[in-house]
């Protein structure tokens, strides 16, 4: 099915078809007869250019033109889209929309149409930031469809308006992931004073820190032996990000006959031993579904809460960009730990010991943007995160790393300016800071902050309890 039918909602097979279609062009042939119509339109017609209405977006072989076209093939309209930044950070561009004359009015809808099919390929693209000047005249076509208003901005030397099509990709992800955790935990307060919330938790009266994961179901029945992996690399994870020293694992398989737990079982041994953690015991059963749930236990004199950061600190992240996109999720699952040995491992999962930032939090299944959230949460504030600092794998885009679940990522709070300890492997890079209010704000290079993860994201609140 064409592209146009899928984002449009096409009739079933055999059903009418459409008198129009929108799709991405093919070739050479569709770019001429679009640039045509362009030309008809903005220089012609309109008088906005003198001579040509292409620019430099032209050039740029990353710029996608999608058009709209009669079941005999004549163009009815078109409209681009390209990456506003040499390196493409997830912002993007939207322009050029032309309708032909013959083709407007009548009810036919492809302006609004082909409207539409750029914001849905820009989404499927990756983009988190999506913008366009539009017309005076225009403006309440765009705005119908769900584009916001954002400011005056002249282009070709005539009033636009530059709108914004509002993107919650990341926000969608962290509300999935964490929201409904604040009314189901509501009066337990995990963690304790100063650490509700965290990915560990103090055991009162001694040095101990425990932490507790459960794997997917289904990614255990999918990869058993990745799902026993990650049993220990997420708990790892916790325990670094309170700055403990692991002691040892409590794991609890469940799975259709032993042959299966013998594949999750492989994975947990793998991950024990690369990362210094024994297990120390555990439970199996069989014959039920797939299922997997990890605890570690670590020491520390003083750990090191997600809550501890105010206003004004800087934010870090430390991330292993080696490795690359799991076999079977990519996008969505990051695999460095597996090609590191023990002593790359501990250098990574130390860093926060050794380091000793006011907050510090590993980031999760709700990605970089909502693991930020988090921290900022219960630290009783805000967070700004700057897109382009946050370094990236060459293999990831900006969106799939910002809400995928990346191996090692720890972000940390503190002062500005001081540093953060070498983690071998990993890169460490400043790339934000917490500010007062809630949520975690976009910064994008021109300067403009655009909505990342709005108002809490977990709904515990702060880790401390106001006095």
């Amino acid at each position: 099915m064409e592209l146009g039918n899928v984002l449009l909602g096409a009739p079933a097979l055999g059903a009418a078809r459409p008198a129009w279609t929108i799709e991405v062009a093919a070739g050479e042939a569709d770019l001429r007869a679009y640039r045509r119509l362009r030309h008809e339109v903005f220089v012609t017609e309109q008088g906005l250019f003198t001579g040509t209405d292409r620019d430099d977006a032209d050039d740029d072989e990353r710029t996608v033109v999608l058009v709209a076209r009669a079941t005999g093939g004549t163009l009815l309209g078109g409209v681009r889209l390209h990456p506003a930044t040499a390196v493409d950070l997830g912002w993007w561009w939207g322009g050029r929309l032309a309708v032909a004359r013959a083709a407007r009015g009548g009810g036919t809808g492809i302006g609004p149409a082909l409207v539409r099919a750029a914001c849905a390929f820009a989404e499927q693209a990756g983009v988190l930031r999506f913008d366009a000047t539009v017309q005076p005249g225009a403006a309440r076509m765009f705005t119908r469809l769900g584009w916001v208003p954002i400011r005056s901005q002249p282009a070709a030397g005539t009033p636009h308006l530059l709108m914004r099509w509002p993107i919650d990709r990341l926000a969608r992800q962290a509300a999935a992931t964490k929201a409904p955790l604040g009314a189901l935990l509501g009066g337990l307060r995990p963690g304790g004073e100063g650490f509700v919330g965290d990915d560990g938790a103090p055991v009162p009266g001694s040095d101990l820190v425990a932490a507790c994961d459960a794997i997917v179901p289904s990614l255990v029945e999918r990869d058993p032996e990745w799902a026993g992996w990650c049993g220990v690399l997420v708990n790892a994870n916790d325990l670094a990000a309170m700055g403990a020293e692991p002691v040892g694992l409590l794991d609890a398989v469940a799975a259709r006959d032993a042959s299966f737990a013998a594949r999750v079982l492989s994975g947990l041994r793998a991950g024990s031993a690369a990362y210094r953690l024994p297990i120390l015991g555990g439970h199996t059963q069989f014959g039920v579904p797939a299922a997997l749930s990890v605890t570690a236990l670590g020491r520390a004199a003083r750990p090191v809460p997600s809550g501890g950061g105010r206003p004004g600190h800087a934010v870090s992240i430390t991330a292993d960009l080696g490795g690359s996109w799991r076999r079977g999720h990519t996008g969505r699952q990051w695999d460095s730990s597996t090609s590191h040995d023990a002593a790359a491992l501990a250098r990574l999962t130390s860093v926060v010991a050794r380091t000793g930032p006011a907050a510090a939090k590993d980031v999760s299944m709700a990605g970089i943007a909502g693991t930020l959230g988090m921290l900022a949460e219960a630290s009783g504030c805000g967070a700004v995160l700057d897109v382009e600092a946050v370094p990236r794998p060459a293999g990831a885009g900006v969106a799939d790393w910002l809400s995928c679940f990346p191996g090692f990522a720890m972000l940390t709070a503190d002062e500005p300016g001081r540093g953060v300890a070498d983690a071998g492997p990993a890169t460490t890079v400043a790339c934000g800071a917490l500010v007062r209010g809630a949520g975690v704000a976009l910064r994008w290079p021109d300067g403009e902050l655009t909505d990342g993860v709005p108002g809490r994201v977990t709904g515990l609140g702060p880790a401390r309890e106001k006095t």
